[in-house]
């Protein structure tokens, strides 16, 4: 658990979530989505704030045969 305050409404209960998403032109050709963000979501006003999450070469070739 983290110390969160919400910067709009201050509110203090959050969500936490993670997505990927395709970095360059490679890898929007091949699929690969090898940039990871965790989000943090206020549960009062919904607003989200994402953070950069470093990713692993060998999640992003998983990924490659996956897709």
């Amino acid at each position: 658990m983290m110390n969160y305050q919400c910067p709009k409404c201050n509110n203090t209960t959050y969500t936490v979530d993670q997505m990927r998403a395709t970095g360059g032109t490679f890898s929007k050709i091949f699929d690969i989505q090898n940039k990871k963000f965790t989000s943090v979501t206020c549960k009062k006003c919904t607003y989200t704030e994402f953070y950069k999450a470093k990713t692993s070469a060998i999640s992003n070739i998983f990924d490659l045969f996956t897709s």
